[in-house]
């Protein structure tokens, strides 16, 4: 029997985010109290519970948060309006934009329209664009949980082969970037790579992130890997899955993330982690 390590993803946040408070609290005694501005465009289901779930996990780490809701009719203008009202406003230190945005918006012009200084989602082109130097001021959330997992759970990355399955600017992409600057040999592939098990069976950290339900299996992973994964996919059933079959995979994994309850609530964290180092930046600007 294989003794796989399951990364709780859920308790570990729990931990993280009690580091996060004791950081916004001390600077709430300095008079600081971190304020995060979330702006939400429509009434997309999934976007609407994921925007509750960050403000309560604001008001649980000791964070202000407001929420701008827009009619899913509004204009482009009124939502860079709306952004450069915040980028104003010293009482908030990060925008987030929710997303998906309405078809008709051009997103890359309204997520640079964020000041880079309030950009806890870490989209601003600028700050996707200084991962490949290793100085951006935020990581994007869910690479930088996925970080924080492999070395909470002292999960070796220098010299080890690292594969990236996804290609989106929001996990593939950046996750290869900070996998690199810590000393990993990345490959990275997506869903239409061929031969695909070939580069997958070579990992020592495996990351997936394309959207297909158990779409990797145990014969296509190395004994002993870190498998995370970052997919979640709601089957026919109605239960949650991720791209990785778990079952399976963890008879082969030496770790490996679960869905629900893994990469997930790391991501949140390191949203409210962003706020707060945020807030303390603009402190330190201010004295």
């Amino acid at each position: 029997m294989n003794n796989v390590q399951i990364i709780d993803g859920k308790k570990l946040a729990e931990l993280v985010r009690l580091e996060w408070k004791s950081r916004a609290e001390q600077l709430i005694k300095q008079g600081i109290k971190p304020g995060l501005a979330v702006i939400i465009v429509g009434e997309d289901p999934a976007s609407s519970i994921y925007v509750k779930n960050k403000v309560k996990a604001c008001s649980e780490a000791g964070i202000y948060s407001e929420v701008h809701r827009f009619q899913s009719d509004a204009s482009q203008a009124e939502v860079l309006q709306c952004i450069h009202s915040l980028n104003e406003n010293t009482n908030i230190h990060g925008i987030l934009v929710q997303l998906p945005l309405p078809m008709y918006f051009e997103n890359n012009r309204v997520i640079s329209a964020i000041a880079v200084e309030k950009d806890v989602d870490g989209f601003h082109l600028y700050n996707v664009g200084a991962l490949v130097t290793g100085n951006s001021l935020f990581s994007p959330c869910t690479p930088a949980g996925i970080m924080e997992m492999l070395h909470r759970n002292r999960i070796p990355i220098e010299g080890r082969h690292a594969v990236v399955i996804g290609r989106s600017n929001i996990v593939g992409k950046p996750m290869a970037f900070m996998l690199l600057e810590q000393g990993a040999t990345v490959t990275i592939c997506n869903s239409k790579t061929r031969n695909l098990p070939d580069f997958t069976r070579s990992a020592d950290i495996l990351v997936v992130a394309v959207g297909k339900p158990r779409m990797i299996n145990a014969a296509m992973v190395k004994p002993g890997a870190a498998v995370i994964d970052v997919g979640i996919n709601r089957l026919p059933d109605g239960k949650l899955c991720g791209d990785v079959d778990f079952e399976s995979v963890k008879e082969v994994a030496g770790y490996i993330t679960p869905v629900p309850n893994g990469v997930g609530p790391m991501t949140i964290t390191m949203l409210l982690g962003n706020t707060i180092l945020a807030a303390e930046r603009a402190n330190i600007t201010r004295k």
